[in-house]
């Protein structure tokens, strides 16, 4: 198998269908359409030009208050609204994914990886200043350089409280963010063999090189900004000396600060950085990483050998120097992330079920200032359910992030008899149409119109060919499903869920009789009937099938 060699064959509906899947959160069906025909390199080029760095920023959605739809960010701390503005993020960050009046991005998915990847949550951080910096910065760099990333992450005010960087003193070292560091966020804890990346000592070393990083103006009400700051006093100056885990190297403690925009802190952090992107194991484990977020979570020896190692020899290389662009772009233009055996490798998150769904049925986004009512209705209605099936945006249960990122089983853990019933509720909710988004916006899926839409000359019943059961479910199903669906399981669909046991041939005249009076009321829901429990039953497939 060619594993990283480009993947050079045109993009199908189906290989374009899986592209979008894995680099965004679902595709709307006119982008399938649109990637059908490119190259996989001209498609994720388009990926990454398409990226929106200047969003417009998060607003009030409290109806109530005379701030509704007003930006927030620009006022001073409001402690009152602490927890309003921080979940209000959230919604933000929703809309950014779910919208589709712009083009299809890699942004924020890959932005995602990176916040499950330098985990803070908005609760333990608890300010929704630091917390929307923190956010912002992973965006700004997410396709940037990692060395910039592990360093700016570093001294970011959110980081310095989730892990108590801004406790870590001369004298009292508090070494929670000097373990996460190497655990978590470069080396790793093992190399792929079991073998630990780094030693205890090195971690107290790594805590001694972090002293003197503070944040000011957490919670202060009123207050207008807050910022990083480094206090030579508390830093440690004595020279660290690491293990052999990273060849004996020794960081120079720095007693003064060398320039007005240079302190010891930086220097040292710089130093510290160098060090961990020197260890063998760093490239590695981000690769991985990447490797089971985009293309699959089974990382067998084979593909240690050709896709991981190659791949971060390459992130590593001192052409590349960590720059993180080139290296997404290599593996997803691959053979192996096109490799059929990757298709329907991983199980939806909660986020690609929710998102993807808005996105895959054309559930527009109300505007979030001048609609800012409706635009919360529709983000209560992902939001809660999302951390009802254990995804809470922004609020990982650990540093680790969620488990299904990192425990054994990998994406299966998304499922259980809890999470598979939520998820069957969720997409009910597409079938139902309960949710009033607004007066004039019902969420869900006109399956009538669908359906009418398939037949031509809707009306002139004697004159026009009646469409089929058969090609409704087509229709229904057409780009749905990341694998093709069993001869088998077609029939089931038609014949148990839709057709009820009656022969398929009933349809015809069923659907006639809809076509001769579509305004009476009981022709238009015996076929509705169908037609919903046909789409419920594939919903019910699709929400927790592979893709």
């Amino acid at each position: 198998m060619p594993y990283l060699d480009q993947y050079t064959t045109v993009l199908t509906t189906k290989t374009a269908a899986h592209l979008l899947r894995r680099a965004t959160f679902g595709p709307t069906q006119s982008e399938i359409t649109n990637f059908t025909g490119l190259t996989a390199a001209q498609a994720v080029q388009q990926l990454i030009s398409n990226a929106n760095y200047s969003p417009p920023p998060p607003v009030d959605l409290d109806s109530t208050k005379a701030t509704a739809g007003q930006t927030y960010l620009d006022k001073p701390f409001n402690g009152d609204r602490n927890f309003d503005f921080g979940h209000y993020l959230r919604y933000w960050w929703l809309g950014l994914m779910t919208s589709q009046t712009t083009p299809p991005s890699l942004l924020d998915k890959l932005t995602l990886f990176w916040q499950n990847h330098f985990v803070t949550t908005r609760e333990v951080v608890d300010d929704y200043r630091f917390v929307n910096q923190y956010l912002v910065l992973l965006r700004t760099n997410a396709l940037g350089n990692f060395r910039t990333l592990v360093t700016k992450i570093s001294k970011e005010p959110a980081m310095l409280r989730y892990l108590n960087g801004n406790e870590n003193e001369v004298g009292k070292p508090n070494e929670n963010y000097a373990r996460e560091l190497q655990e978590l966020f470069t080396v790793g804890a093992v190399d792929f063999a079991g073998n630990k990346n780094y030693t205890e000592d090195d971690v107290k070393a790594a805590a001694r090189v972090l002293t003197g990083w503070k944040y000011t103006n957490y919670w202060v009400v009123g207050s207008t900004s807050f910022a990083t700051t480094f206090t030579l006093s508390k830093h440690d100056t004595a020279n660290k000396i690491f293990s052999a885990k990273y060849s004996n190297t020794v960081i120079t403690g720095r007693s003064t600060n060398p320039s007005a925009t240079v302190t010891a802190g930086d220097a040292e952090l710089d130093d510290l950085v160098s060090m961990l992107l020197a260890h063998p194991q760093t490239p590695r484990f981000i690769c991985r990483k990447l490797y089971r977020w985009y293309v699959n979570p089974n990382v067998t020896q084979a593909i240690e050998d050709n896709v991981i190692i190659p791949l971060a020899q390459f992130l590593s290389s001192p052409t590349n120097n960590y720059a993180i662009q080139p290296v997404l772009v290599k593996l997803l233009t691959s053979q192996i992330f096109f490799d059929e055996s990757n298709r329907g490798a991983i199980v939806k998150s909660p986020v690609e079920l929710a998102v993807g769904a808005m996105r895959f049925f054309n559930q527009p986004v109300p505007n979030m200032t001048t609609d800012y009512a409706a635009f919360k209705t529709y983000f209560d209605f992902m939001f809660w359910r999302m951390r009802d099936m254990q995804m809470a945006l922004v609020d990982q249960p650990s540093v680790f992030g969620y488990e299904p990122y990192y425990e054994t089983g990998y994406s299966k853990i998304w499922l259980n008899t809890t999470t598979i019933a939520l998820r069957s509720d969720y997409t009910d909710a597409y079938i139902w149409r309960w949710l009033q988004v607004k007066p004039d916006y019902k969420m869900g899926i006109d399956l009538l119109a669908w359906a009418t839409s398939l037949q031509a000359n809707f009306s002139d019943v004697t004159g026009t060919a009646t469409i089929s059961c058969v090609d409704v479910q087509a229709a229904f199903a057409k780009n749905l499903f990341a694998t093709d669906l069993f001869p088998s399981q077609v029939d089931f669909l038609i014949d148990t869920i839709m057709m009820q046991g009656i022969p398929r041939s009933s349809w015809t005249f069923e659907w006639n009789a809809y076509r001769s009076a579509p305004t009476n009321t009981s022709k238009k829901n015996a076929v509705l009937y169908r037609l919903q429990n046909l789409m419920k039953y594939m919903l019910r497939m699709a929400e927790y099938h592979i893709f």
